[in-house]
């Protein structure tokens, strides 16, 4: 396959567009976040990265606490709500429908429709340009009880999950394959026993 060479720019994709929750009471906001992923295993770690403009980054950066709500299709018109307008204009939770439940470990909300809500506290704020990255712990994480099968396993792939793809959002599609599935053993077929 033959490339064109670009400068250096921001193209990695398919990216999770979180709705980040974040303040109590009447300074909850609400935003969603593109910049976002996992840092380390223990302790559970992720992060965020705001521009300091936006209304969310002051509210994270007094409280150092926020709540990651994973998206999902239903949730499409919301998120890209979110993303497109200031908490310091309007009530985004009034003006999409949204409600939200207490957090459990931070004060920061977990927004309900979401079927897998993170509870982060900020360790570090790290300046690195246009954005600057909030580092945090993940203190708690809330699912869906539909989500969790009788043996108590997580099946996320049901949450109809949505993806971000340099302009576009896409519901994520068919299952292509799973983690190791390319080095694990075969199992052998059992030989019927001969008769005799």
């Amino acid at each position: 396959m033959s490339k064109t060479k670009w400068p250096g720019s921001v193209l990695l994709a398919p990216v999770p567009p979180v709705l980040v929750t974040c303040g109590e009471a009447v300074s909850e906001n609400i935003l969603t976040v593109g910049w976002t992923g996992v840092l380390n295993t223990k302790p559970p770690m992720t992060y965020i990265s705001l521009r300091p403009s936006r209304l969310s980054y002051e509210i994270i950066a007094a409280t150092r606490e926020f709540t990651i709500n994973l998206s999902t299709v239903t949730l499409v018109k919301a998120v890209d709500f979110c993303g497109v307008r200031s908490g310091r204009d309007m009530n985004k939770f009034e003006r999409m429908g949204l409600t939200t439940i207490p957090g459990d470990a931070v004060k920061s909300p977990m927004l309900t429709a979401s079927p897998l809500s993170m509870e982060c506290r900020v360790k570090e704020i790290i300046p690195l340009g246009t954005h600057d990255l909030f580092m945090a712990e993940i203190l708690a994480v809330h699912v869906a009880d539909a989500l969790i099968d009788e043996g108590g396993k997580l099946h996320l792939d049901q949450a109809d999950l949505l993806a971000y793809v340099h302009g576009e959002y896409f519901g994520l599609g068919e299952k292509v394959g799973s983690f190791g599935y390319s080095v694990r053993k075969k199992k052998k077929k059992k030989r019927p026993a001969q008769q005799k």
